[in-house]
């Protein structure tokens, strides 16, 4: 089941917080909790996908993205994700979590996740590849930022972004069956 009173509690929690820019870092808390644990009383990798929603979210808010994605009867999609796992989170442990956006081209923007455990280290990290959605199909960054009022450069890409992107360029869609 969705989180929802999760994510609507971290939409409560920053709704005064201070504006982002476009590639400002939203840092948030949050605990595993029985709900989100497998067979192995650890965070289920699914669920840590969906708990990367609480951060992005909050960090569309505060940069601006919500806002505009209303006023134009947009929406937002997830159209790729490559996550790395290297940490147990078990039931109980309380994590930090790290949203921003890191690069955008033509159609996509990528966001970056990462989630650390209290000790200091790097639990998981997701890259997003994010499309705003109209009635029409993807509408561009480039289109988004101009009704947002906003004339932030394209920041490069990160080589490990830009390698990923070509990378999955090379996969077959749609895949074998067989």
């Amino acid at each position: 089941m969705y989180p929802i009173m999760r994510m609507v509690k971290e939409l409560v929690k920053y709704r005064n917080s201070a504006p982002l820019p476009l590639t400002g870092t939203h840092v948030s808390e949050h605990r595993c909790w029985p709900s989100d644990i497998d067979l192995w009383l650890e965070l289920n990798n699914g669920r840590t996908l969906t708990l990367f929603d609480l951060g992005r979210i909050p960090l569309a808010r505060r940069n601006g993205l919500i806002d505009t994605l209303r006023k134009n009867r947009w929406g937002m999609t997830m159209a790729g994700a490559s996550v790395r796992y290297r940490r147990r989170i078990r039931t109980f442990e309380k994590i930090t979590m790290y949203s921003r956006a890191v690069y955008w081209d033509d159609k996509f923007v990528y966001l970056e996740q990462s989630m650390w455990k209290q000790n200091g280290e790097c639990a998981n990290q997701a890259l997003y590849r994010a499309a705003i959605t109209g009635k029409d199909g993807i509408v561009s960054p480039s289109t988004v930022m101009a009704a947002m009022e906003r004339q932030e450069a394209t920041p490069e890409a990160p080589a490990w972004v830009r390698n990923w992107i070509a990378a999955d360029a090379t996969r077959p869609w749609p895949p074998q069956k067989d």
